[in-house]
């Protein structure tokens, strides 16, 4: 059975860090590209970063510079690390698995609430 299993969120004034976490089970994690999408109420899912398999990552405009993910092959997670965090990034942030046409899996998701 697939899990990919977000945590992290939190609550966190302007200017504040977090490090989002998504374990991954019942998948070869280091075969697979790694996403973090995020979706604010009323809006739809948007991709925040990604990082490949074989480590290259890319960023939204949005996030660039602030934003870093990260993965650990070895314990089967990826990391998204929010530095900087704004009132618009609050979102529910979702880590997103995907390896081929069929192979595409999300987690339950993580509450980030950035407020003064």
């Amino acid at each position: 059975q697939v899990q990919l299993v977000e945590s992290g969120g939190g609550l966190v004034q302007p200017g504040g860090s977090l490090r989002l976490s998504c374990a991954a089970s019942g998948i070869i994690f280091s075969m697979y590209d790694m996403d973090w999408y995020r979706q604010a109420p009323g809006k739809q899912r948007e991709l925040v970063a990604t990082i490949t398999s074989g480590g290259n990552t890319n960023y939204a405009d949005s996030v660039k510079g602030r934003f870093t993910i990260s993965r650990d092959n070895a314990k089967t997670t990826v990391y998204l690390q929010m530095n900087n965090l704004k009132p618009e990034d609050t979102a529910v942030y979702y880590c997103y698995g995907r390896r081929y046409a069929f192979n595409r899996y999300w987690g339950q998701g993580t509450q980030v609430t950035v407020f003064s």
